[in-house]
């Protein structure tokens, strides 16, 4: 039996029926039908201090639980501003469902006050759009967006809805099925091909897993640790992979690629067989292509059809849920046990010893110094309060490589960062959808000076919510990564990257009603940190780190990733007179 109500009140009916609890966003005229509805509704509503930041709270609440994060904004620059959180979950797989608000179908063209083309604007930045003009397409576009952006390969689905539609008044209609002829799915993966794939392990003689966020997206997590226990595979678990296979666990190597560990990158250099898992080459991970892993057969499971062969032809491609597929394999391997073969075991002997040799050569160092505080020290304190436990939120640049390096994360779901569009000001806001998801959880926001000062307004949302949020600001009064840059490859011309002021912490934190402190004395850090933590509400906390340290490893642009830059130049012998 269909219920007559307005456009408005559909939307909200659709959205609760999707099991949504949470929506991050910022209201305007042509939202104010939907608005009015969701006054006396359970649904939630977080109110953000910018656009682009509800996108990323929304990415924040999804990244965190696996569930679709919903974020709204009106039109014109309510929706463009969503724009860089939109490419931002597309390029990391994160599903996320954008509503906005569009002029009334009649002035659409007609250069309306606040109107845009945003169906178009979003085309690229989204995995799929719609633009609803008729009510008897709204409901079936709400939930069609949502199977969309939740099934395959995770991303952002936009539904720009004009005025006129979210006024009008119908009869709604619940809909029972999604039917998208053109969308299919490929889950199971070729029951053939997963058959050559455990042939190619069993013989390998120097395997490594390449594992990355497609195993976070899939739930599989059970799956790889039983994959690698199981066959005793050397792992490494990508930017977006960590936690994917804890940090503490045996078969652990390290983050691999630009500022991954040597183990990791010399790994890739000297393996026979990659296993790649949910992963897709990144230019990050690989450095100069040609030279990338160049004795190793591929293996590459992924469920965007896509991204097989887009970067590295495999040699056995096996389209499928990562999740599904590492199931058959485990099962594959239990099932068919190969003829014991002394040289094979010898080998796969030897390549640990290597493994582990390399990781004893060139450890991920954690720096520090009587005087100053090091950015590696900040690190190792989190981690020490984390436990592995915490959820940790990072902007981008030094700070979110030295926590990827350092920071261990013992399950899934807790490291929250922007890895592909690299978008500065991500860290505060994703900790707030991160907190609205899990309130049970301890979350540090891990900022940059300059990452934050670009989120500095959503310190209003944290205050009037009471998120418990830890902000941690790395502060070394640079734009650290460009200035890196620059120091090394630029003939240290620090062009524009000094931030040459900063706000007094405990002033700012205190204008909107918590606490704040600034420290710059290593022997501070432990216990302002625990003072943080214990703090029942927010804390910010300005940590003044020494400004010219540089993230080691490093693979220099265009270098093959066991080119890698160790540590700082070292001054050149003086010979005895």
């Amino acid at each position: 039996m269909s219920t007559l109500m307005s456009g408005a009140r559909m939307l909200l009916e659709c959205l609760a029926r999707e099991g949504v609890d949470c929506i991050f966003g910022y209201p305007g005229g042509v939202t104010l039908p939907f608005y009015d509805v969701l006054y006396d509704h359970h649904i939630r509503h977080v109110l953000v201090r910018h656009e682009e930041n509800a996108a990323f709270a929304a990415q924040g609440y999804a990244r965190v639980t696996g569930k679709v994060g919903v974020c709204c904004a009106t039109s014109g620059p309510g929706a463009t501003n969503l724009t860089t959180g939109l490419v931002d979950a597309l390029l990391d797989s994160i599903p996320i469902v954008a509503i906005t608000g569009q002029v009334p179908t009649k002035l659409i063209g007609s250069d309306a006050f606040q109107e845009a083309d945003t169906f178009g604007i979003t085309r690229s930045c989204t995995k799929h759009n719609f633009l609803v003009k008729r009510l008897e397409d709204l409901g079936a576009a709400v939930h069609e967006a949502f199977y969309i952006a939740a099934s395959g390969r995770p991303g952002p689905v936009l539904v720009d809805i004009t005025k006129d539609v979210l006024q009008g008044q119908g009869h709604y209609q619940p809909v029972t099925s999604i039917h998208l002829p053109g969308y299919k799915v490929f889950t199971e993966g070729h029951t053939g091909q997963i058959r050559r794939a455990a042939q190619l392990i069993q013989e390998s003689e120097r395997p490594l897993v390449y594992s990355g966020g497609g195993i976070i997206a899939a739930g599989a997590s059970a799956e790889l640790r039983e994959f690698v226990e199981r066959n005793d595979l050397p792992t490494v678990n990508t930017l977006m992979g960590l936690g994917g296979l804890p940090s503490e666990h045996p078969n652990f190597i390290s983050m691999p690629g630009m500022h991954g560990s040597y183990a990791a990158n010399m790994a890739f250099s000297n393996c026979d067989l990659i296993v790649a898992l949910g992963v897709r080459f990144d230019d990050r991970v690989t450095g100069r292509l040609a030279a990338f892993a160049p004795h190793a057969k591929v293996i590459h499971v992924d469920i965007d059809p896509a991204e097989i062969g887009k970067i590295r032809n495999p040699d056995v491609p096996i389209v499928g849920d990562v999740k599904r597929v590492l199931a058959k394999l485990n099962k594959l391997t239990s099932e068919e046990k190969p003829a014991p073969n002394e040289k094979l075991t010898a080998a796969r002997r030897a390549w640990w010893h290597q493994i582990r040799q390399w990781k004893l050569e060139h450890p991920l160092q954690v720096s520090t110094s009587d005087t100053e505080i090091k950015p590696q020290h900040l690190m190792s304190e989190i981690d020490r309060l984390s436990g592995g436990r915490a959820i940790v939120t990072s902007d981008v640049g030094q700070h979110q490589m030295w926590a990827a390096q350092l920071i261990r994360f013992g399950e899934p779901r807790l490291w929250v960062n922007s890895g592909g569009l690299g978008s500065m000001g991500f860290g505060l806001p994703a900790a707030i959808g991160a907190q609205f998801a899990r309130p049970d959880k301890l979350v540090f926001s891990l900022v940059g000076d300059g990452g934050f000062q670009m989120s500095i307004p959503e310190l209003g949302t944290v205050a009037s919510n009471g998120l418990p949020i830890k902000i941690i600001i790395m502060n070394n009064g640079y734009l650290g990564m460009v200035r890196q840059w620059q120091t090394l490859f630029y003939n240290n011309r620090l062009s524009a990257v000094e931030l040459d002021n900063f706000p007094d912490a405990e002033k700012l934190a205190a204008a909107y009603g918590f606490k704040g402190k600034t420290i710059d004395k290593p022997w501070e850090l432990a216990s302002a940190l625990e003072e943080a933590v214990r703090e029942p509400g927010p804390y910010l906390l300005n940590v003044k780190v020494t400004p010219f340290e540089n993230v080691y490893p490093m693979v220099p642009a265009g270098g093959a990733i066991n080119e890698m830059v160790l540590g700082p130049p070292q001054p050149a012998a003086v010979p005895a007179k």
